[in-house]
């Protein structure tokens, strides 16, 4: 696959979608997302990460180095895939994913919040027959899949769902810096309007990358996010 291509025109969101994607960022959606650090609370504990500056540089690499170059542009793939009824891409894309987890913690977290959204798709209004699609994907759907069906549903355009899966990353990660550092909730905010200003960016280039070009290659996250798995206190389950 070449890529999906940016839009040239800005397209409307209409009020019902946006709040949807609201709705699907939002730290209260019952996903799990807030008990994850992802690995950040090992950064913290092994005197990577001490204080408000280096938890915004932390972060706003992992959303440039990480996060944008992997689920980002797997969930912009599977936007498309989902929109098209392709079920063999949409299988494809969801396997990369949890194959490139370099962790047992960090692959728990994508599946465990994929399962989770499936149970909270099914209890929403109207019949998706791609619902039981993404329920049976083995050994189990992946986050970034599983959000891509979700932000379908709400008739939103690609970008704006993306910035809606990348913001709902953002807010849960800020939170988890404010209790593992530990911050103050104005040092929280600053953090958050930095990674707010990188986000456009990252996404945009997230919807141009092909199959050849994702890449989840972070060693330092995954070193760290196994160090998590027998650190001595933890607060988060990655």
């Amino acid at each position: 696959m070449a890529g999906t291509t940016i839009p040239t025109s800005t397209e409307t969101v209409a009020p019902a979608a946006l709040l949807q994607l609201m709705w699907l960022a939002s730290p209260a959606l019952p996903v799990g997302g807030f008990s994850y650090s992802e690995a950040l609370e090992t950064a913290v504990d092994s005197g990577r990460v001490t204080g408000e500056a280096q938890a915004a540089q932390w972060l706003r690499d992992q959303l440039q180095l990480a996060l944008g170059r992997s689920d980002l542009a797997a969930a912009a793939q599977a936007f498309v895939a989902w929109q098209r009824g392709d079920a063999d891409r949409i299988r494809v894309l969801n396997d990369w994913v949890l194959s490139t987890r370099e962790s047992r913690e960090l692959r728990g977290q994508t599946e465990q919040m994929g399962r989770s959204l499936v149970e909270w798709l099914k209890n929403r209004a109207g019949v998706d027959p791609r619902l039981a699609q993404l329920a049976a994907l083995p050994p189990a759907p992946s986050w970034p899949v599983a959000f891509a069906l979700a932000a379908v549903q709400t008739g939103a355009p690609l970008r704006e769902a993306l910035l809606s899966f990348a913001f709902g990353w953002a807010e849960n990660m800020v939170q988890a810096a404010l209790k593992a550092v530990p911050l103050g909730q104005s040092a929280g905010q600053r953090i958050l309007a930095a990674l707010v200003e990188a986000i456009p960016p990252a996404v945009d280039h997230a919807m141009t990358l092909a199959d050849h070009e994702r890449q989840a290659f972070a060693p330092m996250l995954a070193i760290l996010s196994s160090q998590h798995e027998t650190q001595y206190s933890r607060l988060f389950r990655s």
